[in-house]
């Protein structure tokens, strides 16, 4: 996973400066990821993707069978666990996960919609 992010780093740095563009990304994955990867996808959203970033969606899709396993945020797949960590230290990195591919487009959507800000009166 972590060649995708450092691809990621990359374009952004060549094409679009983060002082002239505002910078969203999205990932899908099924959340297959060896242990030592996660840690470096970790190193790469945390000092360099999400300093760039208004906002980051990750989507994690799994196998319909495996809902009962991975059904609830505490359980998870290494990349899912990883990403839990990134999810904690910044607002504006979430997190979903779905069953059925055909919930791809609407969860994007709900992650990418304008979420109603507190007021500070």
């Amino acid at each position: 996973m972590s060649p995708s992010v450092a691809v990621m780093r990359r374009i952004v740095a060549k094409r679009y400066p983060a002082s002239e563009w505002n910078i969203y990304a999205a990932q899908a994955s099924d959340g297959d990821n060896a242990g030592a990867d996660s840690q470096r996808c970790i190193a790469l959203l945390e000092q360099e993707i999400m300093p760039l970033c208004q906002y980051y969606a990750y989507v994690e899709i799994i196998d319909e069978r495996e809902r009962h396993i991975f059904g609830t945020t505490e359980n998870g797949t290494s990349l899912w666990q990883a990403y839990s960590s990134v999810n904690g230290s910044w607002p504006n990195f979430q997190m979903a996960r779905i069953a059925e591919a055909a919930d791809i487009y609407p969860v994007f959507r709900q992650l990418f919609t304008r979420q109603p800000t507190a007021s500070t009166a």
